[in-house]
Formats: C-alpha cells, structure tokens, sequence
C-alpha cells in the first residue's frame, strides 16, 4: 500500500472554494479506485497549508486511478474549478510507504 500525500499552498482568501474543492473530491476520488484518508484546510497555525491524502496499492494501480478520476464528469468539473478559481497556488505530492505497521500488535506486547 502506497499513501499519496498532497500538500497544496492555498490563496487564504479562498479557504471556501478549497472546501468545495475537497468536497468534491470526496466523492470522485473513492469512485474512481483510491482509497481516500481525507482533505484538510487551514484551521490553526498557517492559513495557506491544506492537504489531501489517500492509498493506493501500487503505482500501477495509481495510473489506473488517475486515468479515471480524469475521465469522470465531477473529476473534470472540479479541475476546472480549480484553475478558474485560482485557490491552488501550488501542489506537492510525496509518497509514502508506511513504516510503523503493524501499530497495535506492537503496542500490546509487554
């Protein structure tokens, strides 16, 4: 399992039209194969930081993902609302791999 973890610098004039965003990706991105852990907007500390993270299986699995998310009318929508609401001001992507697993076996144990 693969986690992707977006972290996107947002104009924090604009923290509505990224809910929306978010909101929108809420419901395309788990119809379209991803395993979706949330989108998070600025509420303490930085108001430009916000983030989007969820799991795939693998990198082949991902491009199967993208490919569907690019083809489904909300996907579409919501990149065009994106670039004419210009609330994205920039967007990174990290792959994760989780290291820690499994938590609960490990923390029973004395």
């Amino acid at each position: 399992m693969l986690t992707c973890v977006i972290r996107y610098h947002i104009d924090p004039t604009k923290k509505a039209q990224f809910e929306e965003y978010a909101r929108n990706w809420g419901q395309a991105i788990p119809r379209c194969g991803a395993d979706l852990i949330g989108y998070y907007a600025p509420h303490e500390g930085s108001s430009t930081l916000a983030y989007g993270i969820y799991n795939v299986a693998s990198l082949a699995d991902y491009e199967v993902y993208r490919a569907r998310l690019a083809a489904d009318p909300l996907g579409r929508k919501n990149y065009d609302f994106a670039q004419k609401e210009k609330f994205l001001l920039r967007e990174d992507r990290t792959w994760l791999k989780l290291a820690s697993a499994p938590h609960l076996a490990a923390s029973t144990v004395r």
